[in-house]
């Protein structure tokens, strides 16, 4: 089997083209009749080239459709069977096609398949995003309700129980059990940001274990040039609810260090921002303030 490289998206680069599919000639009298969902063994449509434009892209106008390009293999099969499960699990609301990527070549060439197996999410008759090689179920699972999203449906995602007992620790003050939980989610699910924030935590207030807030920040005022008692300020600030005077204080900072001291202050900042996740508009603004300050 090919490399797998989960997490890319051939369509970024812009390696699929499905107006070959559109506009090819539909087959002949001689050609084999179009099946449909309900005469297929599984709950799947297997696809072919006398089935596609209706099967994939007419369908897609109707609902999100999921093209798997798979081969009888050990490894494949168990993951075909993970996708299924899936969409069963979703109740139709998105339709699940399966291609055997022998019996098809000219299809793998059309969609220009490029590792076994491969999965493609087709909406609205157009190509939204693939996913080459074997994902963790987690992960194939938020790739799903990213396609169904970009289908118009709303997705409610179900709490992580690995989460929530990391969370349990953290919010118990368990540091180093909740070290682990998170990085055990993040070897099973690299890309996990929830579990990535929580770690990130981990680590600032483990920094800050021990340290008087009231002290700390009142050393802070009164050495603003001392560079490890603004970190520890910023720390015990941003744990304490104030995120905004913590990104403030270490923009600041970075205004007033050079060298190693600046990189130092920088990185701090980014832990900070890790936990936060870059869609909070705090983030936001501090990212612009540390631009600044930086050029």
């Amino acid at each position: 089997m090919s490399e797998q490289r989960p997490g890319q998206s051939i369509f970024t680069r812009g390696a699929v083209d499905l107006s070959a599919l559109a506009n090819r000639p539909a087959p002949d009298a001689a050609g084999a009749a179009e099946p449909t969902q309900q005469q297929q063994q599984g709950p799947w449509l297997d696809v072919t080239e006398a089935n596609v434009q209706a099967a994939v892209l007419e369908q897609s106008l109707k609902t999100p459709v999921v093209v798997a390009f798979v081969v009888d293999h050990p490894e494949v099969n168990p993951y075909f069977a993970e996708l299924a499960k899936q969409n069963a699990a979703d109740g139709g609301t998105w339709v699940l096609a399966r291609v055997d990527l022998q019996a098809q070549p000219r299809l793998a060439q059309m969609f220009r398949v490029q590792t076994v197996p491969m999965v493609f999410a087709i909406v609205g008759g157009q190509p939204v995003d693939a996913q080459p090689g074997i994902l963790p179920p987690s992960d194939l699972r938020k790739w799903l309700d990213a396609v169904l999203k970009a289908g118009g449906m709303e997705v409610e995602t179900p709490p992580d129980p690995r989460l929530e007992a990391a969370d349990d620790a953290l919010i118990m003050g368990d540091l180093d059990e909740a070290e682990r939980a998170y990085k055990k989610i993040l070897s099973d699910s690299p890309r996990d940001a929830a579990a990535e924030a929580g770690l990130a935590h981990v680590v600032v207030a483990k920094r800050a274990k021990g340290i008087d807030p009231v002290a700390a920040i009142a050393e802070a005022d009164a050495k603003p040039d001392d560079l490890q008692a603004q970190l520890r300020a910023s720390d015990v600030e941003f744990l304490s609810g104030q995120a905004e005077q913590a990104y403030q204080r270490l923009v600041n900072l970075v205004r007033r260090v050079y060298g190693d001291d600046r990189e130092a202050v920088r990185q701090h900042l980014v832990s900070l921002f890790a936990i936060a996740g870059p869609d909070d508009p705090a983030v936001a603004a501090a990212r612009r303030s540390l631009a600044s300050a930086l050029f």
